[in-house]
C-alpha cells in the first residue's frame, strides 16, 4: 500500500504504490504547496506595507536616520527571538504550530506599528517590530522547513517559487503602499486593513498544512539517541553555505528595510517615487524567484548563485556611487534579480547536504533571517554618520564575497534526495519519475 493519506505529510513512494491513491496523493499534497505559498505570500505583503511608509512614519515620528535606525532595532530583537527559538520549537512541536503563532505575531505586529504611528509614538511603534520580527523569524523558518519536506516528497524545486510568492507580496504590498503614500492615506488605516487581509489568508491556509511535519525523531528516543545526533554547524560545507545565505539575505534585507529612505536621502527622489522603485526591486525579486527553475535546472546553483551574486553587486556599485538618480534606479533592478535566487537556493542545498534534513535547514534559514532581518537596522547607525549610500558599502562587501564561495552550493544530486533510502534502485537504473537529467 502506499503509505500516504490527506492527513499524513510524510509520504515516501513504495514499491508497490496502488494507482487509485495517486489523485488523494497529488491533490494532498497540492493543497499543501499552494498553502505555504499562501503564507509566504502574506509576509511580503505586511513587511512591504510597513517598508513603503517607512519615510511617513519617519516624518510623524520626528526622527532621524540613527533614531529611525534605534526603532527598527526593536524588529532585530524580536527576530533574535523568534530565530533563536525557532528550531527547537519545530522539532519540538513541528512545523503547523509555529508557522501558526509566527504569523499571528506579524499580524499582531502589524497593528500595533499603525497604532504607534497614530499616537504618535516611537517605542509602540519599536514594540510592534518587535513583534513583527519575532513572527519572522520563527514562523519563516518554520515554513522553510516545511518547504522542503514537500520537496524531498516531490523531488522537485519548490523553495525559490515559495520564496518567489514572498517576494511577490511585496509587490503586492510595496503598490498598495505607494498608492497609499501617494494619496497621502493614514498609515494606521492602511496596516490596519493590511492585518485584516493577513488574517483571513492565514485562516484559510493553515487548515492544509499537515501536523507532526520537522519533529526530530530523537524527541522519542532515549539519551544514547539524542547524543548521536549529528553536530550539523561542525559541517564545513554546510556553513559555507550558510555564509551564502547570509550574504545575499542581507542584500535582500536592506533593501526592504532602507531602500525607499535610501532614494529619498540619498537621491533626491520623492517618497512616493522612494516606494516605486522598490517596488521595482520586488518586481526584479519575483521575475528571479519564479524563473529560478529554468536556470537551476539548465545551469546548476554554483553557477545561478555565482551570477546572482554578480548582478546584486553591479546593481549596489551603481546605486552607492552612482550620483544620476536614473541610473541608481535602474541599477536596482540589477540588485533585486541578483539576491532573489541566493536565499532559497542556499536553503536547497542545505537540505541535500547531508542527514537531519531539519536540522540543516533551521541551522541556514537561522543564519539568513539574522542577517535578514537583524543586520539591516545595524546599518542605519553607519547611516546616522556616514549616510545610507555609504552605508550599503557593507552588504557590497558581502555580496562580492558569496561570488567567491558559491561552489559551495553544489550538493547532491537531487535524485539522491528525493527518494527514500531504503527504496533505492540498482546501479544503473531509476526510480520511476526521475531521469538522469533531473536537477534541482
Amino acid at each position: 500500500m502506499c503509505r500516504y493519506s490527506a492527513n499524513d505529510p510524510t509520504y515516501r513512494p513504495s514499491k508497490h504504490p496502488n494507482p487509485a491513491e495517486f489523485p488523494l496523493i497529488d491533490r494532498a499534497v497540492r493543497r499543501r504547496r499552494q498553502s505555504l505559498f499562501l503564507l509566504f505570500l502574506l509576509p511580503g505583503i505586511a513587511m512591504s506595507s510597513w517598508v513603503t511608509r517607512t519615510p511617513d512614519v519617519r516624518d510623524q515620528l520626528g526622527l532621524s536616520t540613527g533614531q529611525m535606525g534605534l526603532t527598527l532595532f526593536g524588529l532585530s530583537v524580536g527576530s533574535m527571538i523568534g530565530i533563536l527559538c525557532s528550531g527547537r520549537f519545530v522539532s519540538r512541536f513541528g512545523t503547523r504550530p509555529v508557522i501558526a503563532l509566527g504569523t499571528a505575531l506579524i499580524i499582531a505586529g502589524t497593528v500595533v506599528i499603525g497604532a504607534g504611528s497614530a499616537v504618535p509614538s516611537a517605542p509602540l511603534v519599536t514594540a510592534g517590530l518587535c513583534l513583527f520580527g519575532a513572527g519572522m523569524g520563527g514562523g519563516e523558518v518554520a515554513i522553510n522547513v516545511d518547504g522542503a519536506d514537500v520537496e524531498r516528497i516531490t523531488g522537485t524545486t519548490v523553495l525559490p517559487t515559495l520564496h518567489g510568492c514572498f517576494s511577490l507580496g511585496t509587490v503586492v504590498g510595496g503598490s498598495a503602499g505607494m498608492a497609499a503614500t501617494a494619496a497621502a492615506f493614514p498609515v494606521h488605516w492602511h496596516l490596519a486593513v493590511v492585518a485584516l487581509v493577513a488574517t483571513g489568508i492565514l485562516v484559510y491556509a493553515l487548515r492544509a498544512v499537515p501536523a507532526g511535519v520537522g519533529i526530530s525523531a530523537a524527541q522519542s528516543t532515549p539519551g544514547p539517541a539524542q547524543q548521536s545526533k549529528p553536530q550539523v554547524w561542525k559541517d564545513r560545507k554546510l556553513l559555507l553555505i550558510g555564509a551564502i545565505v547570509l550574504a545575499m539575505a542581507l542584500a535582500e534585507g536592506a533593501a526592504n528595510d532602507w531602500l525607499p529612505l535610501l532614494m529619498v536621502d540619498g537621491h533626491g527622489l520623492d517618497a512616493a517615487m522612494g516606494s516605486l522603485v522598490f517596488v521595482g526591486f520586488a518586481a526584479a525579486m519575483t521575475l528571479g524567484r519564479f524563473s529560478g527553475s529554468f536556470f537551476l535546472s539548465r545551469f546548476g546553483r554554483a553557477t545561478v548563485v555565482r551570477a546572482s551574486a554578480v548582478s546584486g553587486a553591479v546593481g549596489l556599485i551603481l546605486v552607492i556611487f552612482s550620483d544620476n538618480a536614473v541610473v541608481a534606479a535602474t541599477a536596482v533592478l540589477f540588485w533585486g534579480l541578483g539576491a532573489s535566487l541566493g536565499f532559497p537556493v542556499a536553503l536547497s542545498a542545505a537540505g541535500d547536504s547531508g542527514p537531519d534534513q531539519t536540522a540543516r535547514v533551521s541551522l541556514v534559514a537561522i543564519i539568513g533571517y539574522v542577517a535578514f532581518l537583524v543586520g539591516p537596522p545595524a546599518l542605519g547607525f553607519l547611516g546616522d554618520h556616514y549616510g545610507l549610500r555609504s552605508a550599503m558599502v557593507v552588504v557590497l562587501v558581502f555580496v562580492a564575497a558569496a561570488i567567491l564561495i558559491a561552489p559551495a552550493a553544489d550538493t547532491r544530486d537531487r535524485t539522491t534526495v528525493a527518494v527514500d533510502p531504503s527504496l533505492r534502485t540498482q546501479p544503473g537504473t531509476h526510480p520511476a519519475g526521475q531521469h538522469q537529467g533531473d536537477r534541482s
